[in-house]
């Protein structure tokens, strides 16, 4: 069964918009995003692609910056935690990671939430790609995921950052799609917009 549907954030504070295009059918997860924030006083345009497996194993990222010379970072990974470049060079620095993390949307926390599928009090500890908007920095960054809470529509989670960021932590509610409603401080969900399933 296939459904497609659309989302939208808000930063908490300051100027942004973002809205996400969500595709899923039995062949995987197709997320189209677009970004426009300001980060440290940069004004910034960004479009992200991912693509997942149908459990959500991440299997593409793509970021670009929206400018006459715009950055760009793709990266292509088996699901297994090994990443390569378009060409088919291998990226040892992100060996192991198991997700993409860019930092200027809430979706990419869906993914490691999907595809662990945490009961109450379980959690996990992960590795991921960590992609930096707008310096589009890829790096390699730790993190756990503990389920909170969980039930038929939504959840709450709690997010901690082990490495980049070390010592932040964020309880984050999500619906029933495990797309994220409020990140204090950073997002918080505008018009949800949701199709019908």
């Amino acid at each position: 069964m296939s459904r497609e549907w659309g989302v939208m954030w808000a930063p908490w504070t300051g100027a942004g918009l973002e809205h996400l295009a969500l595709a899923c059918d039995e062949e995987g997860v197709r997320a189209d995003g677009v970004v426009i924030g300001v980060e440290g006083g940069f004004r910034f345009r960004v479009r992200y692609e991912v693509r997942c497996d149908a459990g959500w194993r991440v299997r593409e990222a793509s970021v670009v910056l929206l400018a006459s010379a715009g950055a760009s970072v793709r990266l292509f990974t088996d699901g297994e935690g090994h990443w390569t470049m378009p060409g088919g060079e291998p990226v040892p620095a992100l060996d192991g990671c198991t997700d993409a993390d860019i930092s200027a949307t809430p979706f990419t926390n869906t993914l490691p939430i999907r595809r662990l599928g945490l009961e109450p009090g379980e959690y996990a500890n992960l590795e991921v790609a960590y992609v930096d908007v707008p310096g589009m920095r890829v790096e390699l960054s730790r993190q756990r995921y503990t389920c909170l809470e969980r039930g038929e529509h939504g959840g709450l989670y709690r997010y901690e950052d082990e490495g980049l960021f070390h010592g932040f932590t964020a309880d984050l509610p999500v619906d029933a799609d495990g797309l994220v409603l409020d990140y204090p401080g950073l997002f918080r969900r505008v018009r949800p917009n949701r199709a019908p399933a």
